[in-house]
Protein backbone atom coordinates (compact mmCIF):
# COMPACT_ATOMS: atom_id res chain seq x y z
CA UNK A 1 0.00 0.00 0.00
CA UNK A 2 3.05 2.44 0.97
CA UNK A 3 4.78 1.39 -2.41
CA UNK A 4 1.78 2.00 -4.42
CA UNK A 5 0.70 5.50 -2.91
CA UNK A 6 4.58 6.37 -3.69
CA UNK A 7 4.39 5.06 -7.15
CA UNK A 8 1.99 6.89 -8.44
CA UNK A 9 3.91 10.32 -8.43
CA UNK A 10 7.01 8.51 -9.94
CA UNK A 11 6.42 9.95 -13.33
CA UNK A 12 6.07 13.37 -12.42
CA UNK A 13 9.01 13.29 -9.95
CA UNK A 14 11.37 12.03 -12.79
CA UNK A 15 10.07 15.07 -14.76
CA UNK A 16 11.14 16.98 -12.18
CA UNK A 17 14.33 15.52 -11.80
CA UNK A 18 15.22 15.53 -15.35
CA UNK A 19 14.69 19.15 -15.42
CA UNK A 20 16.63 19.67 -12.50
CA UNK A 21 19.48 17.20 -14.13
CA UNK A 22 19.22 17.36 -17.95
CA UNK A 23 19.70 13.42 -17.93
CA UNK A 24 16.84 10.93 -18.15
CA UNK A 25 19.38 8.37 -16.20
CA UNK A 26 20.76 10.51 -13.28
CA UNK A 27 16.66 11.67 -12.80
CA UNK A 28 15.59 7.63 -12.51
CA UNK A 29 18.50 7.34 -10.05
CA UNK A 30 17.72 10.68 -7.89
CA UNK A 31 13.87 9.44 -8.16
CA UNK A 32 14.87 5.93 -6.75
CA UNK A 33 17.03 7.61 -4.29
CA UNK A 34 13.82 9.90 -3.41
CA UNK A 35 11.72 6.61 -3.05
CA UNK A 36 13.86 5.12 -0.47
CA UNK A 37 14.24 8.23 1.88
CA UNK A 38 10.43 8.81 1.37
CA UNK A 39 9.78 4.92 2.48
CA UNK A 40 12.02 4.88 5.34
CA UNK A 41 10.74 8.73 6.58
CA UNK A 42 6.94 7.75 5.75
CA UNK A 43 6.17 7.05 9.85
CA UNK A 44 7.38 10.12 10.40
CA UNK A 45 5.45 12.08 7.76
CA UNK A 46 2.66 13.44 9.80
CA UNK A 47 0.79 15.00 6.92
CA UNK A 48 1.45 18.42 7.83
CA UNK A 49 1.66 19.10 4.28
CA UNK A 50 0.55 16.70 1.04
CA UNK A 51 2.10 13.79 0.10
CA UNK A 52 3.00 15.20 -3.22
CA UNK A 53 4.98 18.34 -1.91
CA UNK A 54 6.63 16.59 0.80
CA UNK A 55 7.87 14.15 -1.73
CA UNK A 56 8.55 17.31 -4.47
CA UNK A 57 10.63 18.60 -1.27
CA UNK A 58 12.67 15.38 -1.09
CA UNK A 59 13.92 15.12 -5.15
CA UNK A 60 14.66 18.79 -5.13
CA UNK A 61 16.99 18.44 -2.46
CA UNK A 62 18.35 14.55 -3.58
CA UNK A 63 18.63 17.14 -7.68
CA UNK A 64 20.91 20.07 -5.02
CA UNK A 65 22.95 17.61 -3.58
CA UNK A 66 23.59 15.53 -6.70
CA UNK A 67 24.31 18.74 -8.53
CA UNK A 68 26.72 20.39 -6.22
CA UNK A 69 29.49 17.93 -7.49
CA UNK A 70 28.19 17.92 -11.67
CA UNK A 71 29.59 18.75 -14.07
CA UNK A 72 27.49 21.74 -16.09
CA UNK A 73 25.60 19.42 -19.02
CA UNK A 74 25.36 21.69 -22.52
CA UNK A 75 24.43 20.97 -26.08
CA UNK A 76 27.16 20.77 -28.33
CA UNK A 77 25.94 24.12 -29.81
CA UNK A 78 27.03 25.52 -26.03
CA UNK A 79 30.72 24.47 -26.97
CA UNK A 80 31.62 26.54 -29.89
CA UNK A 81 31.06 27.94 -33.38
CA UNK A 82 29.38 25.49 -35.94
CA UNK A 83 31.78 23.43 -38.18
CA UNK A 84 32.21 22.87 -41.59
CA UNK A 85 30.03 20.58 -43.52
CA UNK A 86 33.43 19.19 -45.31
CA UNK A 87 34.33 18.25 -41.92
CA UNK A 88 36.01 14.67 -42.22
CA UNK A 89 36.70 14.63 -38.27
CA UNK A 90 33.70 15.07 -36.32
CA UNK A 91 36.47 15.39 -32.56
CA UNK A 92 36.78 12.80 -30.17
CA UNK A 93 33.52 11.63 -28.21
CA UNK A 94 32.65 13.31 -24.54
CA UNK A 95 31.91 11.73 -21.76
CA UNK A 96 27.87 11.06 -21.10
CA UNK A 97 28.47 13.60 -18.30
CA UNK A 98 28.87 16.67 -20.79
CA UNK A 99 25.40 16.29 -22.44
CA UNK A 100 21.99 17.32 -22.09
CA UNK A 101 20.50 13.85 -23.00
CA UNK A 102 16.55 12.74 -24.26
CA UNK A 103 13.91 11.79 -22.33
CA UNK A 104 10.81 9.29 -23.29
CA UNK A 105 7.48 11.32 -22.44
CA UNK A 106 6.07 8.57 -20.94
CA UNK A 107 9.13 8.71 -18.07
CA UNK A 108 8.23 11.88 -17.39
CA UNK A 109 4.91 13.07 -18.22
CA UNK A 110 2.08 11.26 -15.91
CA UNK A 111 -1.16 10.65 -17.60
CA UNK A 112 -3.43 14.09 -18.20
CA UNK A 113 -6.74 14.15 -18.67
CA UNK A 114 -6.81 18.46 -20.21
CA UNK A 115 -5.08 18.98 -23.32
CA UNK A 116 -3.91 22.00 -21.76
CA UNK A 117 -2.27 20.01 -19.25
CA UNK A 118 -0.23 17.86 -21.54
CA UNK A 119 0.65 20.97 -24.10
CA UNK A 120 2.15 22.53 -20.73
CA UNK A 121 3.95 19.21 -19.71
CA UNK A 122 5.31 18.55 -23.10
CA UNK A 123 6.85 22.64 -23.28
CA UNK A 124 8.19 22.03 -19.56
CA UNK A 125 10.41 18.86 -21.33
CA UNK A 126 11.78 20.54 -24.46
CA UNK A 127 15.17 19.99 -25.09
CA UNK A 128 15.69 23.96 -25.67
CA UNK A 129 14.27 24.79 -22.43
CA UNK A 130 16.11 22.10 -20.33
CA UNK A 131 19.47 23.17 -21.78
CA UNK A 132 19.25 26.39 -21.15
CA UNK A 133 17.74 25.45 -17.41
CA UNK A 134 21.27 23.86 -17.18
CA UNK A 135 22.82 27.16 -17.61
CA UNK A 136 21.10 28.44 -14.01
CA UNK A 137 22.69 28.18 -10.83
CA UNK A 138 21.11 24.97 -8.96
CA UNK A 139 19.11 27.23 -6.60
CA UNK A 140 17.91 29.27 -9.06
CA UNK A 141 16.96 26.61 -11.56
CA UNK A 142 14.98 25.16 -8.21
CA UNK A 143 12.85 28.31 -7.91
CA UNK A 144 11.85 28.60 -11.57
CA UNK A 145 10.55 25.27 -11.69
CA UNK A 146 8.80 25.08 -8.39
CA UNK A 147 7.25 28.85 -9.10
CA UNK A 148 7.13 28.36 -12.87
CA UNK A 149 6.31 24.20 -13.67
CA UNK A 150 4.77 23.52 -10.32
CA UNK A 151 3.37 26.85 -9.25
CA UNK A 152 4.46 26.47 -5.79
CA UNK A 153 3.94 29.81 -3.51
CA UNK A 154 7.13 32.29 -3.16
CA UNK A 155 6.89 31.25 1.11
CA UNK A 156 6.63 27.23 0.10
CA UNK A 157 9.63 27.79 -2.05
CA UNK A 158 11.39 29.57 0.57
CA UNK A 159 10.41 26.83 2.95
CA UNK A 160 12.36 24.38 1.18
CA UNK A 161 15.30 26.42 -0.24
CA UNK A 162 15.88 27.50 3.62
CA UNK A 163 16.13 30.97 2.14
CA UNK A 164 13.46 34.62 2.10
CA UNK A 165 10.49 35.13 -0.09
CA UNK A 166 12.70 38.22 -1.42
CA UNK A 167 15.73 35.38 -2.08
CA UNK A 168 13.19 33.57 -3.79
CA UNK A 169 11.41 36.75 -5.90
CA UNK A 170 15.11 37.68 -6.81
CA UNK A 171 16.09 34.46 -7.84
CA UNK A 172 13.10 33.90 -10.10
CA UNK A 173 13.51 37.65 -11.79
CA UNK A 174 17.19 36.68 -12.40
CA UNK A 175 15.90 32.63 -13.99
CA UNK A 176 13.21 34.20 -15.77
CA UNK A 177 15.69 37.21 -17.76
CA UNK A 178 18.17 34.23 -18.59
CA UNK A 179 15.39 31.76 -19.89
CA UNK A 180 14.25 34.50 -22.11
CA UNK A 181 17.21 34.73 -23.63
CA UNK A 182 17.02 31.55 -25.14
CA UNK A 183 15.82 30.09 -28.10
CA UNK A 184 12.67 28.22 -26.94
CA UNK A 185 10.73 28.87 -30.40
CA UNK A 186 10.57 24.51 -30.84
CA UNK A 187 6.69 23.33 -31.18
CA UNK A 188 5.65 20.12 -28.60
CA UNK A 189 4.94 17.18 -30.47
CA UNK A 190 0.95 17.16 -31.74
CA UNK A 191 -0.11 13.41 -33.47
CA UNK A 192 -3.21 15.37 -34.40
CA UNK A 193 -1.51 18.35 -36.24
CA UNK A 194 -2.20 17.82 -39.95
CA UNK A 195 0.55 19.79 -40.89
CA UNK A 196 2.93 18.54 -38.67
CA UNK A 197 2.13 15.03 -39.48
CA UNK A 198 2.27 15.70 -43.32
CA UNK A 199 5.95 17.13 -42.67
CA UNK A 200 7.20 14.47 -40.40
CA UNK A 201 6.15 11.95 -43.11
CA UNK A 202 7.97 14.12 -46.06
CA UNK A 203 10.60 14.09 -43.70
CA UNK A 204 11.23 10.24 -43.23
CA UNK A 205 9.84 10.02 -47.01
CA UNK A 206 13.12 12.21 -47.68
CA UNK A 207 15.69 10.51 -45.41
CA UNK A 208 14.14 7.06 -46.12
CA UNK A 209 15.15 7.65 -49.64
CA UNK A 210 18.26 9.67 -48.82
CA UNK A 211 16.68 12.28 -51.61
CA UNK A 212 18.76 15.12 -49.88
CA UNK A 213 17.45 17.69 -52.46
CA UNK A 214 14.21 17.04 -50.81
CA UNK A 215 15.31 17.11 -47.45
CA UNK A 216 16.82 20.42 -47.31
CA UNK A 217 13.72 21.66 -48.74
CA UNK A 218 11.83 20.87 -45.04
CA UNK A 219 14.70 22.53 -42.87
CA UNK A 220 14.67 26.60 -41.73
CA UNK A 221 17.75 28.73 -43.12
CA UNK A 222 19.17 28.37 -39.32
CA UNK A 223 18.57 24.93 -38.95
CA UNK A 224 20.84 23.14 -36.80
CA UNK A 225 22.14 19.73 -36.88
CA UNK A 226 23.76 17.95 -34.11
CA UNK A 227 25.60 14.23 -32.87
CA UNK A 228 25.98 13.63 -29.65
CA UNK A 229 28.85 12.65 -27.85
CA UNK A 230 30.20 14.27 -30.74
CA UNK A 231 31.04 17.80 -30.84
CA UNK A 232 31.03 18.70 -33.88
CA UNK A 233 27.14 20.57 -34.77
CA UNK A 234 26.86 21.92 -38.36
CA UNK A 235 24.43 25.35 -39.45
CA UNK A 236 22.90 25.53 -41.62
CA UNK A 237 20.66 23.61 -45.16
CA UNK A 238 23.80 23.96 -47.00
CA UNK A 239 26.36 22.61 -44.51
CA UNK A 240 23.60 19.50 -43.61
CA UNK A 241 23.64 18.68 -47.04
CA UNK A 242 27.16 18.39 -47.61
CA UNK A 243 27.54 16.68 -44.43
CA UNK A 244 25.14 13.65 -44.92
CA UNK A 245 26.23 13.62 -48.82
CA UNK A 246 29.59 13.47 -47.68
CA UNK A 247 31.42 11.99 -44.09
CA UNK A 248 27.80 10.87 -43.26
CA UNK A 249 26.58 9.15 -46.24
CA UNK A 250 27.24 5.78 -44.47
CA UNK A 251 23.14 7.07 -43.47
CA UNK A 252 22.00 5.85 -46.44
CA UNK A 253 19.81 2.91 -46.76
CA UNK A 254 18.66 3.66 -43.09
CA UNK A 255 14.99 3.41 -41.58
CA UNK A 256 13.35 5.43 -39.02
CA UNK A 257 11.04 3.90 -36.27
CA UNK A 258 8.90 6.93 -34.64
CA UNK A 259 9.19 8.10 -31.36
CA UNK A 260 8.31 10.60 -28.83
CA UNK A 261 11.39 12.37 -26.69
CA UNK A 262 11.38 15.78 -25.21
CA UNK A 263 7.83 16.52 -25.97
CA UNK A 264 8.96 16.57 -29.63
CA UNK A 265 8.83 13.92 -32.75
CA UNK A 266 11.47 12.00 -32.50
CA UNK A 267 12.71 8.52 -34.32
CA UNK A 268 15.22 5.73 -33.92
CA UNK A 269 17.22 5.64 -36.77
CA UNK A 270 19.13 2.20 -38.11
CA UNK A 271 21.65 2.08 -40.15
CA UNK A 272 22.21 -0.76 -43.02
CA UNK A 273 23.75 -3.81 -41.18
CA UNK A 274 27.60 -4.46 -41.93
CA UNK A 275 26.57 -8.25 -41.66
CA UNK A 276 24.23 -7.36 -44.84
CA UNK A 277 21.43 -8.71 -42.51
CA UNK A 278 18.68 -6.17 -41.62
CA UNK A 279 19.34 -2.70 -39.98
CA UNK A 280 21.63 -2.24 -36.37
CA UNK A 281 21.00 1.23 -34.08
CA UNK A 282 22.83 4.33 -34.97
CA UNK A 283 21.16 7.09 -33.63
CA UNK A 284 18.30 8.44 -31.62
CA UNK A 285 17.15 11.29 -34.13
CA UNK A 286 14.67 14.51 -31.87
CA UNK A 287 13.57 16.87 -34.10
CA UNK A 288 12.36 20.36 -33.24
CA UNK A 289 9.93 21.96 -35.30
CA UNK A 290 9.10 25.63 -35.70
CA UNK A 291 6.78 27.64 -37.95
CA UNK A 292 6.25 24.46 -40.03
CA UNK A 293 9.92 23.83 -40.87
CA UNK A 294 12.46 21.79 -39.05
CA UNK A 295 14.74 23.97 -36.35
CA UNK A 296 16.89 21.56 -35.23
CA UNK A 297 17.86 18.06 -35.76
CA UNK A 298 19.27 16.03 -32.66
CA UNK A 299 21.34 12.46 -33.08
CA UNK A 300 21.95 11.14 -29.97
CA UNK A 301 23.97 8.17 -30.88
CA UNK A 302 24.77 6.69 -27.51
CA UNK A 303 22.22 3.84 -28.77
CA UNK A 304 23.28 1.36 -26.30
CA UNK A 305 21.75 2.87 -23.23
CA UNK A 306 18.84 5.39 -25.33
CA UNK A 307 17.26 2.28 -27.05
CA UNK A 308 16.24 0.37 -24.68
CA UNK A 309 15.31 3.72 -22.55
CA UNK A 310 13.07 4.50 -25.39
CA UNK A 311 12.04 0.50 -26.11
CA UNK A 312 13.32 0.31 -29.76
CA UNK A 313 14.02 -2.96 -31.41
CA UNK A 314 18.11 -4.04 -30.93
CA UNK A 315 17.79 -4.83 -34.60
CA UNK A 316 15.65 -4.65 -37.40
CA UNK A 317 15.53 -7.19 -39.85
Amino acid sequence: MVESRLEAYRAELTGHCYRMLGSAFEAEDAVQDTMVRAWKGLDRFEGRSALRSWLYRIATNVCLTMLASAQLRVRPMDLGPAGSGHATDPGEPRPEQVWVGPVPDGRVLPGAADPADVVAGRESIRLAFVAALQHLPPQQRAVLLLREVLAWSASEVAELLDTSVAGVNSALQRARATIAAADLTADVHDPLDDAQRTLLTRYVTAFEAYDLDALTTLLHDDAKLSMPPLPLWLRGPDDIATWMAGTGSGCRGSRLVPVVANGLPAFGQYRPSPTGAGHDPWALIVLEVSAGRIAGVNNFLDTSRLFPLFGLPAHLG
